[in-house]
């Protein structure tokens, strides 16, 4: 990145809705080690706060729409939820069209013993219909009750850390390329 280039904007989703849910304390925990990266903006968008309607008849929610539209980059916090990711995070990414287009999303899964992976290498196939460019690394949680304390904080965070470090500078590399790239020529589906 270039001193003079802006900061990318990352929309980290939470793709959970469910009460109870844990999508929050990773996200919290993904979004502060984002922040430190440097040359990163974050705007969480939590499903939970962000309903859609399941029929797609008129409009989507404008804000989120107007959410996705700014950022230059995505980061999907899933669960996996029966072997798949949650019907919530699918009727929200179905909603959306171009606002995926040419533009980059990682992963944070977590879960039981897969971590959530059978979730993201579903979420990849969908990515790829909508134009995005889904980046390699990934950060998952196996077991990711045990990964965490009482006040959200990691209790080995080496690992994590490092893995996510990793996808951030994926995640970035292709944003800027990307962006430069849409800026240049117009993507056209």
């Amino acid at each position: 990145m270039s001193p003079a280039a802006p900061h990318l904007k990352v929309a980290l989703i939470i793709g959970s809705v469910r009460e109870g849910r844990f999508g929050t304390v990773v996200a919290r925990w993904f979004a502060d080690l984002a922040a430190r990266h440097g040359g990163i903006d974050v705007d969480i968008v939590d499903l939970a706060d962000t309903p859609l309607a399941l029929t797609m008849r008129g409009g989507g929610h404008e804000e989120l729409g107007a959410r996705l539209t700014a950022a230059d980059a995505f980061v999907v916090v899933t669960p996996e939820y029966n072997h798949s990711f949650p019907a919530g995070l699918k009727n929200m990414i179905d909603w959306y069209n171009h606002e995926w287009h040419a533009k980059p999303v990682g992963f944070v899964s977590y879960g039981g013993l897969s971590g959530g992976l059978r979730a993201v290498e579903q979420l990849r196939t969908v990515f790829a219909e909508l134009h995005a460019v889904t980046v390699r690394d990934t950060v998952s949680f196996h077991g990711v009750w045990n990964h965490f304390d009482t006040d959200g904080f990691l209790t080995e965070p080496k690992g994590p850390t490092d893995a996510a470090t990793g996808m951030l500078n994926r995640l970035a590399w292709w944003a800027h390329a990307l962006r430069e790239a849409r800026a240049t020529t117009p993507y056209v589906s």
